[in-house]
């Protein structure tokens, strides 16, 4: 079999998913949570809800993807056939910026801050060339990308382990921030523990990554769904018992409105230089999420650009079948966030519009209708129904609590909007 002709197994379509979803996220949300919930039974739910809306949104992508098995694009196709094109273009548009090229823009800026401390010059330089690298990777074939993702992803999972081993086999410190008292029964009912929970969300954000490449999966009626759903699975157990791990070997003072609460808690332990190594560590593993991006973003610009004729130029493919230009055009986009300086500003701006764009990839679903051969969502549509209505509660919380950035989201949104009506001839 050619290369060209050669198909990912689920395996490596479920590293892509622990790959997108586990990045910085489930490291330094803990700072912010116990600042406000500080009952261990209650940090446990907050992580069990924020995984079980991810599986609700990996069982609709299950069904979606496997109906449109042959269409590479994820949410565009989805919202464009179950909605309106109008609103799948919207997504692409969106999608190009802040669904992608903004989170590798990002990771790379977090992987510098982690290994600052380990005294390692030229560290935007580094950063520079391997986005370069990353884009080069996925150039040539989908072995590469598959044999690189698949290296990275254990990578990233060995690492994890090795903290998760820490805490199975060391003791924990006197005065540690574990409480496993009655208290979560108030807690559980409050605001702060509402607004802790959007902080999961956002580190459970990517568990719809491989039905953005559905084409590429090897029997995807069968494999999509054993990717999406193992892949969110598997993430969902290690963010709880990270959170163990972390809540066992630091105080709640020490953690309180902290970022680096990974390495502040391990250092506890390991000592200073192992702290630093843990920060290394978490730098590391963060190679595997921006190479997922980057190999998934350009399907989803290709995917689009066959559709309409200002963007043609990014709808061809390789010999390999790669979406090479899309795939470039995205590391350029990078790049230029990178140095921009106002990431955390993007970030914001486009944090409003992705998640509006992902609650209408799962109301497409209410609009699609089921086949024989697709994977059938368990209780279609109430699960649906449930993660519209708490989505709807996130916009909510979103538009009111930063609307200057929301409001400039949805400006740039009505930009692409725009360009839609542009139709140059062929």
């Amino acid at each position: 079999m050619s290369l060209s002709s050669t198909k990912i197994s689920w395996r490596t379509a479920c590293a892509l998913v622990i790959s997108n979803m586990v990045g910085t996220g489930v490291f330094t949300s803990l700072g912010f949570q116990v600042a406000v919930v500080q009952n261990t039974w209650s940090i446990v739910l907050l992580w069990v809800l924020g995984g079980l809306l991810a599986l609700i949104g990996a069982f609709t992508f299950a069904e979606l993807g496997t109906h449109y098995a042959h269409e590479n694009g994820g949410d565009y196709v989805f919202i464009a056939n179950g909605l309106h094109p109008f609103l799948g273009y919207l997504s692409a548009w969106v999608s190009l910026v802040g669904g992608f090229a903004a989170p590798v823009a990002i990771a790379g800026k977090a992987m510098e801050s982690y290994l600052a401390p380990l005294g390692i010059p030229n560290l935007r330089f580094l950063t520079v060339v391997l986005i370069l690298l990353l884009g080069l990777l996925h150039s040539f074939s989908l072995r590469h990308s598959s044999v690189f993702q698949n290296m990275t992803t254990l990578v990233k999972i060995g690492f994890i382990a090795s903290i998760l081993g820490v805490g199975v086999f060391v003791s924990a410190i006197p005065g540690n921030a574990l409480r496993w008292d009655a208290s979560y029964q108030t807690e559980v009912f409050t605001s702060p523990f509402a607004v802790s929970l959007l902080y999961v969300t956002y580190a459970y954000t990517g568990w719809n990554a491989a039905a953005y490449i559905v084409a590429e999966i090897r029997d995807p009626r069968r494999n999509l769904p054993r990717a999406l759903l193992l892949g969110t699975l598997g993430v969902a157990i290690i963010y709880v018992g990270l959170q163990l791990v972390l809540l066992k070997f630091a105080s709640v003072a020490q953690l309180q409105g902290q970022v680096d609460v990974a390495v502040i808690s391990l250092a506890n332990v390991l000592g200073t230089s192992g702290g630093r190594w843990v920060s290394a560590g978490i730098a590391f593993q963060l190679i595997a999420t921006m190479s997922s991006y980057v190999w998934i973003g350009g399907r989803v610009t290709q995917r689009m650009a066959q559709d309409f004729p200002l963007w043609r130029f990014f709808s061809k493919q390789s010999v390999q079948q790669i979406p090479v230009r899309a795939i470039w055009l995205q590391v350029g986009i990078t790049l230029l966030l990178l140095f921009s300086g106002t990431l955390e500003q993007v970030l914001l701006c486009t944090s409003f519009v992705l998640q509006l764009m992902g609650t209408l990839a799962v109301a497409s679903l209410l609009r699609t209708p089921r086949q024989s051969d697709d994977f059938p969502s368990p209780f279609r549509p109430w699960l649906q129904w449930a993660y519209i209505a708490f989505s709807l509660f996130v916009l909510g919380f979103i538009l009111t609590d930063r609307p200057r950035e929301s409001l400039v989201g949805l400006a740039v949104v009505a930009v692409g909007g725009a360009t839609y009506w542009i139709r140059p001839k062929r």
